[in-house]
């Protein structure tokens, strides 16, 4: 609700979604931590654990594996804006707004901008 006011009423041109490098909660995530509310946001996360095509160590402790699943979730968050919110993804689709994802990098503090989906 809070994302289509923005764009349809208050004229929001982009909604941004940027994840982190070496983020805690992926690490949560890929080490499955357990712990009270917390446990239901990292399973928000296992989607992109699941769908992330890495080549190597697959744990918390090997920050290029951190970073991949990341960018997955940024990318998976994409999506889900799109077809959860009819208001959006039809402005998307017309061209009065963009839904653009990123990811931070912590150390360099530079934002690198992920390739844009095709509009469905």
């Amino acid at each position: 609700g809070s994302m289509e006011f923005a764009c349809k009423i208050s004229g929001a041109k982009v909604v941004l979604v940027m994840g982190h490098t070496a983020c805690g909660a992926i690490k949560g995530a890929i080490d499955r931590v357990q712990l009270g509310n917390l446990s239901g946001l990292l399973a928000k996360i296992q989607p992109a654990l699941d769908a992330t095509s890495y080549q190597g160590e697959r744990s918390a402790k090997n920050y290029g594996f951190v970073d991949a699943v990341a960018r997955k979730n940024v990318e998976l968050t994409m999506a889900e804006i799109r077809s959860r919110s009819a208001v959006i993804a039809e402005l998307e689709t017309t061209g009065a707004v963009k839904i653009a994802g990123a990811m931070y990098n912590l150390e360099t503090a530079v934002v690198h901008f992920l390739p844009s989906a095709p509009r469905r």
